[in-house]
């Protein structure tokens, strides 16, 4: 039996897509949070970074995508021939990538990584799930940056009836592997699942913001023309 296809509707996103370095052969950019990448199969989820920037930069292509709720930064090809080279250094991982990220809870490790593998949770399409056997391999390393507590003040927090002070982690992430879903699934196998996640955090983590606290801050790779290695860095929002 086929799994379903997701009845998921996507809101409207007002924010705009943010140039962080263009040329004739590439664009980098900060993907807002609540923006696919890549228009869905449904007609009402037509909106995307690929369908706002092929209005603009016609013939434009993705090289990877950022999760619907996940903000931060992405690399597009402006023709095939760029496509072929970008998407090479991607398969071969000559690109390293950080990502930050806000936890639920104090993460006690100053450092670790964690590798475990990740597999297709068939009778829950569409999530993944953690399985050394038959997953494919997973890594990522983490560092925590800061622990604090969360306030009703403090940006994207979603003041309800949760409402109240909760400790909190800001973690960078490096994912050497890229597998689907890998940071949410790891950090949920820390014991501290990212703020706002729809998917593998507990309830009082997925409320406690009003989006996905993950972000993609730096990405570096070789420049397919120049050769120049290029890094670029995007704040995070929250």
């Amino acid at each position: 039996m086929q799994p379903q296809a997701d009845p998921f509707i996507v809101p409207l996103c007002l924010d705009e897509i943010q140039i962080l370095f263009e040329d004739e052969h590439i664009l980098v950019i900060n993907k807002p949070s609540g923006l696919l990448s890549l228009s869905g199969k449904h007609p009402l989820n037509i909106d995307s970074v690929h369908h706002r920037l092929a209005k603009i930069y016609p013939g434009c292509t993705l090289i990877h995508r950022l999760d619907f709720g996940t903000s931060g930064i992405m690399v597009l090809a402006r023709n095939k021939v760029i496509n072929a080279l970008l998407c090479k250094q991607f398969s071969e991982r000559r690109v390293s990538k950080r990502y930050t990220a806000l936890l639920q809870g104090t993460v006690e490790n100053d450092s670790g990584i964690v590798d475990i593998g990740i597999a297709k949770d068939t009778e829950n399409f569409p999530l993944m799930r953690l399985c050394n056997r038959t997953g494919k391999p997973a890594k990522s390393q983490y560092e925590v940056l800061s622990r604090f507590t969360q306030t009703a003040q403090d940006s994207f927090y979603v003041d309800d009836h949760r409402a109240g002070e909760r400790a909190v982690s800001l973690v960078e992430f490096e994912p050497i592997t890229g597998r689907t879903h890998q940071l949410r699934l790891h950090s949920k196998h820390l014991g501290h699942p990212i703020l706002g996640c729809d998917l593998y955090a507990t309830d009082e983590a997925f409320f406690m913001t009003s989006r996905l606290m993950l972000h993609a801050s730096l990405l570096t790779f070789e420049h397919p023309v120049s050769t120049k290695t290029m890094t670029i860095k995007c704040n995070r929002p929250f």
